[in-house]
């Protein structure tokens, strides 16, 4: 029996209030919906919950709300990312003394490293931490981690448990099932590319964390269990349904705009974020949120 972190995990939207403060409140209550709606798992401090927008402070204590308020109703896997290998470190023993199940950690960015740098970088902490760590692969922000790297590590560091693969490459995510699967049946594969979920499922990646569970997370449940299910057609049928309220969302601009826009379809206004808009910008939002709000209503059953 393997112990692989499964389903889907939500990288939530962070609750700012009207000073653009976390709003613990509501993120307290924004959990609940998502856990009531089906959701497998929680993933702070990711791309979607603007992680490099908050301090490290702040992020820690994001983490230690969504630690508390879960009080073990499903897994959280922290996005524990920092500006060096030294703080990464020491958030990753930080989260893990909290209770996370795995930290994930998006290789470096900024700075774009060889293959050999990231290589270094993740050896560096999978030797050094107490918690369970999955790579973030997300070669549009960070640098990416090629193939030889991941199953290098993979080999090499029995603290790496998985990775999570936003890079919406399916025919990597089959390289790496085909070269890790056989020797780490442990090694859990998780896609952050909502327009391939239903295909990343079906090529055995485990589970997902998709921006769209936010929002839809019905919808997003219902395609992991039809594929568990083998209920291929219902899986795609599903993921059809999905794919134009993703591409509405993720072609919003200023990411993760759109995915705040689907929550307040959904009735939740999670605040502004922290990145300063323009009026002709809140005008194309404005725009936005009508096909969005359509969108979801489409598939609530409410249009």
């Amino acid at each position: 029996m393997t112990n692989r972190i499964s389903g889907i995990l939500t990288p939530h939207i962070t609750p700012v209030d009207s000073q653009g403060r976390v709003d613990e409140d509501r993120l307290c209550e924004y959990i609940d919906w998502l856990i009531d709606h089906g959701v497998d798992g929680l993933y702070p401090n990711g791309s979607t919950g603007e992680f490099v927008r908050f301090t490290p402070e702040e992020r820690r204590r994001i983490i230690r709300v969504v630690v508390d308020h879960t009080a073990g109703r499903v897994p959280i896997l922290a996005g524990a990312a920092e500006a060096n290998v030294k703080e990464t470190i020491a958030a990753c023993d930080a989260y893990g003394e909290m209770g996370v199940r795995a930290v994930a950690i998006v290789a470096p960015f900024y700075y774009r490293l060889s293959a050999e740098g990231v290589y270094a970088y993740f050896k560096e902490i999978a030797d050094t931490v107490s918690v369970d760590v999955t790579l973030y692969n997300i070669p549009m922000f960070a640098s990416p981690i090629d193939l030889p790297t991941i199953v290098r590590l993979a080999e090499e560091c029995p603290r790496v448990i998985g990775i999570k693969d936003s890079s919406g490459d399916l025919p990597l995510m089959m390289r790496m099932i085909a070269a890790i699967r056989p020797s780490r049946d442990d090694f859990t594969f998780l896609t952050g590319w909502d327009a391939a979920l239903a295909p990343m499922l079906i090529a055995g990646a485990d589970g997902g964390t998709n921006a769209s569970s936010g929002v839809v997370p019905e919808l997003t449940r219902d395609i992991h269990r039809a594929v568990k299910d083998k209920n291929i057609d219902e899986a795609m049928r599903l993921q059809y349904q999905l794919l134009p309220l993703f591409d509405a969302m993720i072609g919003l601009g200023e990411f993760p705009e759109g995915f705040r826009a689907g929550a307040r379809s959904r009735g939740w206004n999670l605040g502004p974020g922290r990145v300063p808009v323009t009026a002709e910008q809140r005008e194309a939002i404005n725009a936005a949120q009508r096909q969005i709000d359509d969108l979801v209503d489409g598939y609530l059953g409410r249009a």
